[in-house]
């Protein structure tokens, strides 16, 4: 029988205790309490979940006045400006994992605003495994490695975790996504950002409206696939944290715009699900995405520690005009950031520490601890009090936060509400929106996690009670592939929300394809008697788009092109490798060509761009590395519609140099 830590038999451990079934949690809940306290005390000091993270300084900027939804100071005045601290983070991993681990990523945003500090604490994804707070020690118990030996590190592909799935159906919408290209950002400055719950925002009149916060990335958002994931591990493990870096140290600013979903209190309920279930999401071609202000991250952290590794975010930092809603996911939330600073910065004063301290005075009568920073000076630190005068005081009228008013009357309870019941729906949606390639890529990656488990009851659970309520199909491809019989004709998928779409353009990365190359990496592969001159026009119209441009070579040090003209290498063959970069190019020149030809690492270079469905450029004579994927002398030229989708070959010109630039701006070339 599970008890309290003081041997006192649980009866549930599933719900927190609310009051009514849609209502707030309730402090006196010692069982949330005590589990959760627990488990935010398990690590010093490394944070237990989102400890590999990295981070940058910015500003945020409304677009026009927010009045009429919020009276938060911050989204009031498009002249204005806010810093902001930005962290992004993957989840499981330790500190030391690699960054391109399959896993959810933390973005999270402390605004430094003049009414205080408010703390968007998001992800890349917009909904979570579970409904209830009470249950995400058991979810990151179950992701982290097996407690006996410590394995596997940053993964979910193990037993303990499919074992928690295949027992909880809310997991499933949540592990479609991380099964999917999200979970494999090409960079930070690529990827979507979501505060995962519903808000409320409150306006000067005290009207309410609750809302989706979501992050834009002006670059698009796109994706790494599994194989160059793995394979960056190996080769820059720091790959995320680096790009981030490089980028803002070269005044390639990072820009998010801010959007919003703003719906009336009173359609909680109208969409087919709960706004309080943390496992939907608002489908956007159901309430678009308006887009209010940009985020800018322009300076990199002066020190990794002081910064990255002290900064504190809690969903509780709140400014007049925003408050929370009784998702009982947040609400556990609430109090466990809190918590957990406690142990990792070393008692309760951790928000004295400059990267958390606010930019307008702080006043009250907090006391003492570990840490303490500031240096009071009154007589009297209780209130009230005569002898200070009565200071600091409570405020009052405007700026001053309260919390919305609401009318809470319910039974005290550990239930879950009926309109969280509905675990597969959004889970189908989301399959059925994801491109041909995208939805091959989330199979792979099923097959790919289901076939590390060792327990074959689990592998066959998963498929019966996750995947075939989700897509029968999906569920019967997978289940080829691990070794466990195909589900049978009882399982259907559940049943359509109505009025809801079927599918959502907006969940799939396809439609954030076509764009520029602004920040894009290409190789320029080079040997001794490569053509400098095409090594010269090729820069100059790669980076006239703004793309980062690197020679690549078999050693490093300057090399003499086919007319003895010194051309610089940036790497060579032993350090780079085409997962690094997001196009590869070859220039003409006979000798250059034979020994870069003659170069497995040259060849495996360019075959392994082609793998990934990355733009390729071959310039005259350097179709002949066609041949490395089985191509022959015959497979097109240069706006030839004969040749492969991403690549381009023929005399280096105008023509090649544009059909170049918007292969690489097409991400990836899935049709070839």
């Amino acid at each position: 029988m599970q008890t309290t830590d003081q041997g006192l038999r649980i009866a549930g451990t599933e719900d927190s205790l609310k009051a009514g079934e849609r209502g707030p949690t309730l402090l006196e809940d010692f069982h949330l309490r005590e589990k959760i306290m627990r488990f935010d005390h398990e690590r010093i000091p490394e944070r237990v979940v989102h400890a590999r993270g990295a981070g940058a300084h910015g500003h945020f900027q409304v677009y026009e006045s927010l009045a009429g939804l919020t009276s938060a100071a911050f989204l009031q005045d498009p002249k204005a400006t806010t810093p902001v601290f930005v962290r992004f983070s993957t989840v499981v991993g330790s500190r030391g994992s690699a960054d391109t681990a399959r896993d959810v990523r933390g973005f999270a945003a402390k605004f430094y605003t003049s009414e205080g500090n408010f703390d968007l604490v998001g992800n890349n994804m917009p909904v979570f495994f579970i409904q209830d707070g009470i249950k995400f020690p058991d979810l990151v118990h179950a992701l982290k490695p097996d407690p006996r030996k410590e394995i596997p590190q940053a993964a979910s592909a193990h037993d303990s975790f499919w074992d928690f799935v295949s027992l909880m159906p809310e997991t499933a919408h949540m592990v479609m996504w991380v099964m999917s290209d999200r979970a494999l950002p090409r960079s930070y400055r690529m990827m979507e950002g979501f505060g995962v719950h519903t808000f409320r925002l409150v306006n000067a009149a005290g009207e309410t409206h609750l809302v989706k916060f979501h992050w834009k990335p002006k670059l698009g958002a796109h994706a790494l696939v599994w194989d160059e994931a793995q394979l960056i591990a190996g080769r820059d493990p720091d790959f995320h944290r680096r790009d981030l870096w490089d980028a803002i140290a070269a005044g390639a600013f990072p820009e998010y715009e801010l959007g919003i979903q703003v719906v009336p209190e009173t359609d909680a309920l109208r969409y087919g699900f709960d706004l309080l279930d943390p496992t939907k999401l608002l489908p956007e071609e159901v309430v678009p995405v308006r887009l209010v202000g940009k985020l800018t991250l322009t300076r990199n952290p002066s020190n990794y520690f002081s910064e990255v590794e002290q900064v504190a975010f809690c969903v509780a930092n709140l400014v007049p005009g925003i408050d929370v809603t009784d998702d009982p996911l947040m609400q556990a939330r609430l109090f466990s950031y809190l918590d957990t600073q406690l142990t990792r910065l070393g008692g309760p004063n951790f928000a004295e520490l400059p990267i958390n301290r606010p930019i307008v005075p702080v006043h009250n009568h907090q006391q003492d601890g570990f840490g303490r920073h500031a240096i009071p000076t009154s007589e009297a630190n209780y209130h009230p009090n005569s002898i200070a005068g009565g200071m600091p005081k409570a405020a009052t009228g405007p700026g001053a936060f309260a919390h919305v008013r609401e009318r809470i009357d319910g039974q005290k309870l550990r239930k879950r509400s009926g309109s969280f019941a509905d675990h597969f729906s959004q889970a189908t949606l989301f399959v059925n929106s994801l491109s041909g390639p995208e939805r091959e890529h989330l199979i792979d990656a099923l097959r790919f996690e289901l076939g590390k488990v060792e327990r074959p009851e689990i592998r066959s659970r998963v498929i019966d009670e996750i995947l075939a309520p989700v897509s029968l199909e999906v569920a019967r491809e997978v289940a080829s592939a691990i070794g466990v019989p195909p589900p049978g004709g009882r399982f259907h998928v559940s049943a359509h929300p109505p009025g809801q779409p079927t599918t959502s353009p907006a969940l799939s990365l396809a439609i954030t394809v076509p764009g520029g190359i602004a920040t894009r990496k290409v190789a320029i592969l080079a040997s001794p008697g490569s053509s400098g001159r095409d090594i010269a026009a090729l820069r100059k119209a790669l980076v006239a788009g703004g793309a980062v441009v690197e020679v690549i070579a078999g050693t490093l040090g300057p090399i003499d092109d086919e007319d003895g003209k010194a051309v610089a290498v940036d790497k060579s063959f032993l350090t780079a490798a085409s997962v690094m970069y997001d196009a590869v190019a070859v220039p003409s020149g006979e000798v250059g060509l034979g020994a870069l030809y003659a170069d497995p690492q040259a060849r495996r270079f360019v075959l392994e761009a082609y793998r990934h469905g990355k733009a390729i450029a071959l310039a005259g004579g350097a179709r002949r590395f066609t041949a490395v994927w089985g191509a022959g002398e015959e497979s097109g030229a240069a706006g030839d519609p004969a040749a492969e989708p991403g690549v381009v070959f023929g005399a280096l010109g105008k023509e090649f140099t544009a059909a170049f630039v918007t292969a690489i701006g097409m991400h990836r070339h899935w049709g070839r």
